[in-house]
């Protein structure tokens, strides 16, 4: 049991590694605010990497039938929401709090937004099951009680990698001037806008020319 609770830890540390929205929002969230604001934004990924872990093991046969029957509505509103938090990340005042509060304040909107951005991809679900093929660990029982550990190891081993991220991107903070800290926002939140409005054209695209149903 104890090879299965290290390799679902890795598989919790492999499914938070790829650079996307979220890592974009945690960079920008360590740089701006420190340690704990890109750490409480990296644990929103954590719950949702923990839900996907959950539908991967129980139900993944289900969430590839849903996900192919609503793709295109899945595509319009993830891409909606990217759009919208990367204008946010982009013309927000990334030391507002800072300036009131301390470098150490944290918000649980910052925690809202990455839950937000990550239920805004659905195919992590797919991530999360081929690392577990990857990692031999598709031949437990899902209703056996060996399913808990492994999940909360995989919970684990996200949290370990946004804190460890947040942490040693915090600690390039005072490298950066304070205009170069706001123009990161905005850029991280530009490449955010782009990545929605890239899956929102994609769903326009499918319903407009190849006339497919949104629904």
């Amino acid at each position: 049991m104890i090879e299965e609770i290290i390799k679902a830890f890795l598989v919790g540390v492999c499914a938070s590694v790829p650079v996307g929205p979220i890592a974009i929002f945690v960079v920008q969230k360590s740089l701006s605010q420190g340690h704990k604001a890109g750490f409480i934004a990296g644990l929103g990924a954590s719950v949702v990497d923990t839900i996907f872990a959950i539908i991967a093991i129980f139900a993944l046969a289900f969430a590839q039938e849903f996900i192919n029957q609503h793709q295109n509505i899945i595509l319009l509103a993830g891409g909606a929401v990217l759009v919208l938090l990367g204008i946010s990340m982009a013309f927000s005042d990334p030391f507002k709090r800072i300036k009131g509060e301390g470098s150490s304040s944290v918000s649980p909107k910052d925690f809202g937004k990455s839950v937000a951005m990550g239920l805004s991809n659905p195919m992590a679900i797919f991530v999360l099951f081929t690392l577990f093929a990857f990692f031999g660990l598709t031949d437990e029982a899902p209703h056996t009680w060996k399913v808990a550990p492994i999940i909360l190891s995989v919970s684990a081993g996200t949290v370990v990698w946004w804190f460890g991220l947040s942490w040693l991107i915090s600690r390039f903070r005072r490298k950066f001037k304070m205009r170069t800290i706001l123009w990161i926002s905005r850029v991280t939140g530009a490449v955010v806008v782009i990545i929605g409005v890239t899956l929102l054209g994609q769903g326009l695209f499918n319903v407009l020319f190849m006339g497919k149903p949104i629904i």
